[in-house]
């Protein structure tokens, strides 16, 4: 028989295997940033190569946050009647996790008739905002948007968020809606409703940056309803993305209802029917009944790709929430 002695000592090293292991694991950083200069290298790649379907902007700016610089791009826009009038509030479109301004391309003509227009990369995101300090709680995430709108000239400014930019949307909005006109929230995750259990089973492989191509290019795929992700330069943007990057950003959690109920401002809320990331319908309808000052709509055969499907119906909805916001 092992001696009780030699059975403590086997347990003694497994203790330190597992301390030692635990170690090398680890990662200390308190806020988000690439693995290496290469994968950083890769990713600026990719990057271009997605900005190259969007329009030139008008200026690039780089607006220091006691958060991190941020990077934003303005566009210039207008054209529709009283869309593009001088005092007309702008739209700042916010992207959703892991993802960047490029992932708006297919929607920038059509906006750009309605609005001069805002984009920026999240900070705590893969992109070209540099996070330099931790992003603990909801008010941590909306501090940092707050500080971009006050170095914006605008008074006012309408935002306008894709999945987990919809969720920033509107945490800016209950936390610091000073300089918010309104929100416009496309399929907006974790805001009326709970993930789904595939959005949740499918995301853990993917966010280890050892994970391999396929599985990342097969979730990206599985969120846009099976539609094909090879060789989309936003979509290898948003891989390179998530193999190169690691985050370190707070969890995000549903704001109550009553919370949601007090909301300020007026909200154009377009869920995708045909969205796996949640139940869009029962989300919808929470929606419609929380909201005070609420227009909620599902497009029934949308996936979770809703801004690249629809950007002209998209367009033309947003147009009648300005015009009367």
């Amino acid at each position: 028989m092992v001696s009780r002695a030699k059975l403590r000592w086997a347990a003694l090293v497994l203790v330190a295997l597992a301390v030692v292991v635990a170690y090398a694991l680890r990662d200390p950083s308190p806020v988000g940033y690439f693995t290496s200069a290469g994968a950083h290298d890769r990713f600026r790649t990719a990057y271009r190569s997605a900005m190259a379907d969007m329009p030139a902007p008008e200026r690039t700016l780089d607006i220091r946050t006691g958060y991190g610089v941020v990077r934003v791009y303005r566009f210039a826009g207008g054209g529709e009647p009283g869309g593009g009038a001088p005092d007309a509030a702008p739209l700042l479109l916010l992207p959703g996790r892991a993802s960047a301004s490029p992932v708006w391309a297919d929607n920038m003509p059509s906006l750009l008739a309605l609005r001069d227009v805002y984009t920026v990369d999240l900070l705590g995101e893969p992109g070209l905002s540099v996070q330099q300090r931790p992003i603990e709680t909801e008010s941590d995430h909306a501090q940092w948007l707050h500080e971009v709108l006050l170095a914006l000239p605008e008074p006012r400014i309408h935002l306008f968020g894709l999945s987990f930019g919809g969720w920033t949307a509107m945490n800016l909005a209950l936390h610091r809606p000073e300089k918010v006109a309104g929100i416009i929230l496309l399929d907006p995750i974790l805001t009326f409703g709970d993930l789904s259990f595939g959005a949740v089973l499918r995301s853990i492989p993917v966010s280890v940056g050892w994970a391999p191509r396929s599985w990342r290019e097969s979730f990206a795929s599985w969120t846009a309803n099976d539609a094909p992700v090879a060789d989309v330069p936003v979509a290898d943007m948003i891989e390179e993305g998530l193999r190169a990057y690691a985050m370190k950003l707070a969890t995000p959690t549903r704001p109550d209802r009553d919370r949601l109920a007090a909301l300020t401002v007026p909200a154009l809320v377009l869920m995708a029917g045909e969205s796996r990331m949640h139940d869009a319908e029962a989300a919808a309808g929470y929606a419609g009944r929380v909201l005070p000052r609420a227009t909620v709509k599902t497009y029934p055969e949308a996936s979770h790709a809703i801004n690249g499907e629809y950007p002209q119906e998209i367009a033309v909805d947003v147009a009648t929430y300005l015009n009367v916001n």
